[in-house]
């Protein structure tokens, strides 16, 4: 893996409120140090597996700095990583993982009746943005 890469969002290819997730990251990281990658992509399949974590995980993970993070722990690091303002929400390791990830759960399972699905990953993100999508 590129060194660079150090910062890598695996989510759901075909989740409408995943994908706007990673235009909201994309637009905001002026810095470039995030990559990204579907769930679905031969890339994310090939190193999740090796991670210890289940390839079958419904959830968004976030790899940084060689260990992986999943659920609201993995949207909070991006968060802080993300840096700037973005860093308040930090607030919200005060409540135990149990309560944010039982949150996190419930907006997961029902994220395509209330957000939709789309049939590609990625859609609207211009050729610069593409460079940053891991496949």
């Amino acid at each position: 893996m590129d060194n660079r890469q150090n910062h890598i969002v695996f989510f759901d290819g075909v989740c409408s409120l995943c994908q706007a997730w990673v235009r909201f990251l994309i637009k905001r990281d002026k810095s470039k140090k995030f990559y990204f990658s579907s769930l679905q992509s031969e890339f994310a399949q090939s190193m999740i597996p090796d991670s210890g974590l289940s390839s079958s995980i419904d959830s968004i993970i976030y790899y940084s700095n060689g260990k992986f993070s999943i659920k609201s722990s993995a949207a909070l690091k991006i968060l802080r990583d993300l840096g700037g303002l973005w860093t308040i929400p930090a607030v919200l390791y005060l409540i135990p993982v149990f309560i944010r990830d039982g949150i996190y759960d419930i907006i997961a399972r029902n994220r395509y009746k209330l957000f939709g699905k789309s049939n590609q990953s990625c859609e609207l993100l211009n050729e610069d943005e593409q460079v940053r999508v891991l496949h």
